[in-house]
Protein backbone atom coordinates (compact mmCIF):
# COMPACT_ATOMS: atom_id res chain seq x y z
CA UNK A 1 0.00 0.00 0.00
CA UNK A 2 1.37 3.43 -0.94
CA UNK A 3 2.44 5.73 1.87
CA UNK A 4 -0.30 8.22 0.98
CA UNK A 5 -2.98 5.51 1.34
CA UNK A 6 -1.58 4.41 4.71
CA UNK A 7 -1.66 8.01 5.91
CA UNK A 8 -5.25 8.41 4.69
CA UNK A 9 -6.29 5.42 6.81
CA UNK A 10 -4.27 6.31 9.91
CA UNK A 11 -4.98 10.05 10.07
CA UNK A 12 -8.64 9.75 11.25
CA UNK A 13 -7.55 7.23 13.89
CA UNK A 14 -4.90 9.62 15.16
CA UNK A 15 -7.53 12.34 15.46
CA UNK A 16 -9.72 10.05 17.57
CA UNK A 17 -6.88 8.85 19.80
CA UNK A 18 -7.33 11.50 22.56
CA UNK A 19 -11.01 10.65 22.96
CA UNK A 20 -10.28 6.93 22.96
CA UNK A 21 -7.65 7.31 25.66
CA UNK A 22 -9.91 9.59 27.71
CA UNK A 23 -12.63 7.00 28.23
CA UNK A 24 -12.89 3.84 30.29
CA UNK A 25 -15.81 1.36 30.34
CA UNK A 26 -15.32 0.66 34.05
CA UNK A 27 -15.82 2.94 37.08
CA UNK A 28 -12.73 4.96 37.96
CA UNK A 29 -13.81 5.78 41.52
CA UNK A 30 -15.87 4.19 44.30
CA UNK A 31 -18.75 6.67 44.04
CA UNK A 32 -19.92 9.38 41.67
CA UNK A 33 -22.80 11.12 43.44
CA UNK A 34 -24.75 13.04 40.82
CA UNK A 35 -24.45 16.81 40.90
CA UNK A 36 -28.05 17.46 39.82
CA UNK A 37 -27.49 21.22 40.01
CA UNK A 38 -24.23 21.13 38.09
CA UNK A 39 -23.85 23.30 35.01
CA UNK A 40 -21.35 21.05 33.28
CA UNK A 41 -22.34 19.29 30.06
CA UNK A 42 -24.04 15.92 30.71
CA UNK A 43 -23.12 13.38 28.03
CA UNK A 44 -24.40 10.14 29.53
CA UNK A 45 -25.10 10.78 33.18
CA UNK A 46 -24.32 13.59 35.59
CA UNK A 47 -21.04 15.04 36.68
CA UNK A 48 -19.78 13.96 40.10
CA UNK A 49 -20.06 16.05 43.21
CA UNK A 50 -16.84 16.46 45.14
CA UNK A 51 -16.92 13.78 47.84
CA UNK A 52 -16.47 16.53 50.42
CA UNK A 53 -19.96 17.77 49.42
CA UNK A 54 -21.67 14.40 49.00
CA UNK A 55 -22.39 13.79 52.69
CA UNK A 56 -22.72 10.33 54.24
CA UNK A 57 -26.26 9.35 53.23
CA UNK A 58 -26.02 8.94 49.44
CA UNK A 59 -25.97 5.12 49.62
CA UNK A 60 -29.30 4.92 51.45
CA UNK A 61 -32.91 5.88 50.68
CA UNK A 62 -36.27 5.45 52.40
CA UNK A 63 -38.29 6.76 49.47
CA UNK A 64 -39.83 3.37 48.65
CA UNK A 65 -40.86 2.69 52.24
CA UNK A 66 -44.17 4.57 51.90
CA UNK A 67 -47.07 3.56 49.66
CA UNK A 68 -48.09 5.99 46.94
CA UNK A 69 -51.53 7.58 46.58
CA UNK A 70 -53.59 5.33 44.31
CA UNK A 71 -56.45 7.82 43.94
CA UNK A 72 -55.53 8.41 40.30
CA UNK A 73 -57.34 7.75 36.99
CA UNK A 74 -55.32 4.53 36.62
CA UNK A 75 -55.82 3.48 40.24
CA UNK A 76 -52.06 3.17 40.68
CA UNK A 77 -49.09 5.20 41.89
CA UNK A 78 -45.49 4.93 40.73
CA UNK A 79 -42.74 6.00 43.13
CA UNK A 80 -39.52 6.41 41.16
CA UNK A 81 -36.04 5.93 42.53
CA UNK A 82 -33.84 6.78 39.56
CA UNK A 83 -30.80 9.02 39.52
CA UNK A 84 -32.93 12.15 39.80
CA UNK A 85 -34.35 10.87 43.09
CA UNK A 86 -31.27 9.01 44.32
CA UNK A 87 -28.12 10.76 43.07
CA UNK A 88 -25.93 8.02 44.53
CA UNK A 89 -26.93 5.71 41.64
CA UNK A 90 -25.14 7.97 39.13
CA UNK A 91 -22.91 5.93 36.76
CA UNK A 92 -23.81 2.65 38.52
CA UNK A 93 -26.46 1.56 36.01
CA UNK A 94 -29.17 0.68 38.54
CA UNK A 95 -32.48 2.13 39.76
CA UNK A 96 -35.76 1.02 41.33
CA UNK A 97 -39.48 1.80 41.34
CA UNK A 98 -42.34 0.98 43.67
CA UNK A 99 -45.85 0.70 42.23
CA UNK A 100 -48.98 0.59 44.39
CA UNK A 101 -52.39 -0.49 43.08
CA UNK A 102 -55.94 0.02 44.29
CA UNK A 103 -58.31 -2.90 43.56
CA UNK A 104 -58.82 -2.82 39.80
CA UNK A 105 -55.89 -0.44 39.35
CA UNK A 106 -53.48 -0.75 36.45
CA UNK A 107 -49.99 0.27 35.45
CA UNK A 108 -50.94 0.90 31.80
CA UNK A 109 -49.12 -0.61 28.82
CA UNK A 110 -45.70 0.99 28.65
CA UNK A 111 -42.10 0.52 27.54
CA UNK A 112 -38.75 1.21 29.17
CA UNK A 113 -36.50 2.15 26.25
CA UNK A 114 -33.23 1.96 28.14
CA UNK A 115 -33.52 -0.93 30.60
CA UNK A 116 -34.46 -4.51 31.35
CA UNK A 117 -36.75 -4.81 34.37
CA UNK A 118 -37.02 -7.42 37.11
CA UNK A 119 -39.69 -7.20 39.78
CA UNK A 120 -41.27 -8.83 42.79
CA UNK A 121 -44.87 -8.65 43.98
CA UNK A 122 -44.89 -7.46 47.59
CA UNK A 123 -48.59 -7.88 48.37
CA UNK A 124 -51.84 -8.68 46.61
CA UNK A 125 -52.44 -10.32 43.24
CA UNK A 126 -51.18 -8.77 40.01
CA UNK A 127 -51.77 -9.83 36.42
CA UNK A 128 -48.43 -9.17 34.74
CA UNK A 129 -48.42 -9.05 30.95
CA UNK A 130 -45.51 -8.78 28.50
CA UNK A 131 -46.10 -8.43 24.75
CA UNK A 132 -43.46 -9.77 22.42
CA UNK A 133 -42.31 -7.97 19.30
CA UNK A 134 -43.62 -8.60 15.79
CA UNK A 135 -40.91 -11.26 15.48
CA UNK A 136 -42.73 -13.30 18.13
CA UNK A 137 -46.13 -12.70 16.55
CA UNK A 138 -47.02 -10.05 19.15
CA UNK A 139 -47.55 -12.87 21.64
CA UNK A 140 -48.90 -11.93 25.05
CA UNK A 141 -47.15 -13.63 27.96
CA UNK A 142 -49.17 -13.19 31.14
CA UNK A 143 -49.61 -14.66 34.59
CA UNK A 144 -51.26 -13.75 37.86
CA UNK A 145 -48.53 -13.34 40.47
CA UNK A 146 -48.83 -13.20 44.24
CA UNK A 147 -46.62 -11.94 47.06
CA UNK A 148 -43.06 -13.20 46.73
CA UNK A 149 -43.33 -14.12 43.04
CA UNK A 150 -41.16 -12.42 40.45
CA UNK A 151 -41.20 -11.40 36.81
CA UNK A 152 -38.74 -10.35 34.11
CA UNK A 153 -39.30 -7.86 31.28
CA UNK A 154 -36.68 -7.54 28.53
CA UNK A 155 -35.65 -4.05 27.50
CA UNK A 156 -37.98 -2.33 25.07
CA UNK A 157 -40.93 -4.76 25.29
CA UNK A 158 -44.40 -3.44 26.08
CA UNK A 159 -45.84 -4.61 29.39
CA UNK A 160 -48.48 -3.86 32.03
CA UNK A 161 -49.70 -4.85 35.48
CA UNK A 162 -53.30 -5.06 36.69
CA UNK A 163 -54.59 -5.65 40.20
CA UNK A 164 -56.99 -8.58 39.90
CA UNK A 165 -57.45 -8.92 43.66
CA UNK A 166 -59.94 -7.34 46.06
CA UNK A 167 -57.29 -5.61 48.17
CA UNK A 168 -54.37 -3.23 47.65
CA UNK A 169 -51.38 -4.62 45.79
CA UNK A 170 -47.82 -3.46 45.40
CA UNK A 171 -44.61 -4.41 43.64
CA UNK A 172 -40.98 -3.30 43.60
CA UNK A 173 -38.94 -3.40 40.41
CA UNK A 174 -35.29 -2.89 39.55
CA UNK A 175 -33.68 -1.69 36.32
CA UNK A 176 -30.21 -2.02 34.86
CA UNK A 177 -30.09 1.71 34.17
CA UNK A 178 -29.93 4.77 36.39
CA UNK A 179 -32.50 6.37 34.05
CA UNK A 180 -34.61 3.65 32.36
CA UNK A 181 -37.12 6.05 30.84
CA UNK A 182 -40.78 5.29 30.26
CA UNK A 183 -43.12 5.48 27.29
CA UNK A 184 -46.78 5.13 28.30
CA UNK A 185 -48.50 3.86 25.17
CA UNK A 186 -51.92 5.56 25.51
CA UNK A 187 -50.39 8.86 26.62
CA UNK A 188 -47.79 8.76 23.86
CA UNK A 189 -50.30 8.02 21.12
CA UNK A 190 -53.14 10.29 22.24
CA UNK A 191 -51.41 12.91 24.38
CA UNK A 192 -48.22 13.76 22.47
CA UNK A 193 -47.13 17.39 22.24
CA UNK A 194 -47.84 18.52 19.58
CA UNK A 195 -50.59 15.99 18.85
CA UNK A 196 -50.20 13.27 16.24
CA UNK A 197 -52.42 14.35 13.31
CA UNK A 198 -55.84 12.75 13.53
CA UNK A 199 -55.73 11.36 9.94
CA UNK A 200 -52.58 9.43 10.85
CA UNK A 201 -54.32 7.79 13.80
CA UNK A 202 -57.60 7.11 12.00
CA UNK A 203 -55.65 5.25 9.32
CA UNK A 204 -53.36 3.43 11.75
CA UNK A 205 -56.13 2.44 14.17
CA UNK A 206 -58.83 1.93 11.52
CA UNK A 207 -61.42 3.99 13.37
CA UNK A 208 -63.39 7.18 12.71
CA UNK A 209 -62.00 10.60 13.49
CA UNK A 210 -64.57 11.02 16.28
CA UNK A 211 -63.10 8.07 18.16
CA UNK A 212 -59.58 9.50 17.87
CA UNK A 213 -60.69 12.95 19.05
CA UNK A 214 -62.49 11.41 22.02
CA UNK A 215 -59.37 9.51 23.05
CA UNK A 216 -57.21 12.60 22.58
CA UNK A 217 -59.51 14.50 24.93
CA UNK A 218 -58.96 11.85 27.60
CA UNK A 219 -55.19 12.43 27.60
CA UNK A 220 -54.99 16.14 26.84
CA UNK A 221 -53.97 16.83 30.43
CA UNK A 222 -51.56 13.89 30.68
CA UNK A 223 -52.08 11.07 33.18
Amino acid sequence: MAYSKILAVMFPMLLLAPSILATDPDPLQDFCVADLDGKAISVNGHTCKPMSEAGDDFLFSSKLAMAGNTSTPNGSAVTELDVAEWPGTNTLGVSMNRVDFAPGGTNPPHIHPRATEIGIVMEGELLVGIIGSLDSGNKLYSKVLRAGETFLIPRGLMHFQFNVGKTQASMVVSFNSQNPGIVFVPLTVFGSNPPIPTPVLTKALRVDAGVVELLKSKFAGGF
